[in-house]
């Protein structure tokens, strides 16, 4: 069994963050690990508050898992401050880190700001080179641009201008426009567009951490980029089409609905 690591913050009603990034490795047979960035207080109506764990306890859960344990991918989703951005970024360099996956969580949907805007510059200064691929959503590619984004044309636009500050490879998530839900993945040489039908609900908690989370499985088992685009989109089509309606707001995904429907525990 490959070994995924997940660098993140907390989600206390588990539709995103660490705990999504968990089951996700699960649903998809690989084992899941986990350095926690930030704690916070959030449900299906937004996030409440949170506070951000000190560097030296997050390098110190780096370390000892590399120590110890063959790291097969690693997933970064919420790094909220520059410091605990550069201190990821020192130990993964120290450790040789590989098939690197960044979700650059900025907000949430309740408008939570979950990086601060100064810690923007150090997340594409210090991560993105890193990176075997960065997922911004159409919002996070704006605030990393400057700029807008309307079409899928502009999504390319978009891809290329962050593959030059470091990655390998570039996802623009296509979610936040009308229509079809769209991806563009650029790996620096051509595109490649991915697009499913529209699902009709408002259960979309923690789609883009499942989302990164997935490829970084794929990724981990051997997958090629393409591979694991078109496996992650695959699997996150199904968990919102499978999502739950709890709580007041927005639902989470159902990260294991196929193990459920093999299982007979739903239709």
């Amino acid at each position: 069994m490959k070994n995924v690591l997940t660098i993140a913050g907390s989600d206390s009603c588990g539709g995103a963050g660490i705990q999504a990034d968990i089951k996700t490795f699960s649903a998809l047979g690989t084992y899941g690990m986990s350095v926690i960035t930030a704690i916070t207080a959030q449900n299906t109506m937004g996030v409440f508050k949170v506070t951000e764990l000190e560097e030296e306890i997050v390098a110190a859960q780096i370390n000892c898992i590399y120590e110890d344990i063959k790291v097969d991918a690693v997933k970064i989703g919420m790094v909220s401050n520059s410091i605990i951005i550069k201190t990821i970024a020192q130990c993964l360099r120290k450790h040789a880190a590989k098939n690197i996956v960044i979700d650059p969580v900025m907000v949430s949907k309740s408008k939570y700001k979950l990086l601060r805007p100064e810690a923007c510059e150090a997340l594409v200064s210090f991560l993105f080179p890193l990176a075997q691929v960065v997922t911004p959503n159409i919002p996070e590619a704006e605030v990393i641009l400057g700029k807008r984004i309307q079409n899928v044309e502009h999504m390319q636009e978009a891809a290329v201008a962050i593959h030059k500050m470091g990655p390998a490879n570039v996802i623009v998530k296509g979610g936040h426009l009308p229509g079809d839900a769209v991806d563009v993945l650029f790996d620096g040489q051509k595109f490649t567009l991915l697009s499913d039908v529209r699902i009709a609900t408002k259960n979309t908690h923690g789609t883009g951490c499942t989302f990164s989370s997935a490829i970084a499985a794929s990724l981990a088992k051997g997958f090629n980029i393409r591979e694991a685009f078109g496996a992650a989109k695959e699997y996150i089509h199904g968990a919102i089409e499978n999502s739950f309606s709890i709580g007041q707001g927005v639902g989470p995904t159902h990260h294991f609905y196929s193990l459920y429907k093999r299982a007979g525990l739903v239709d």
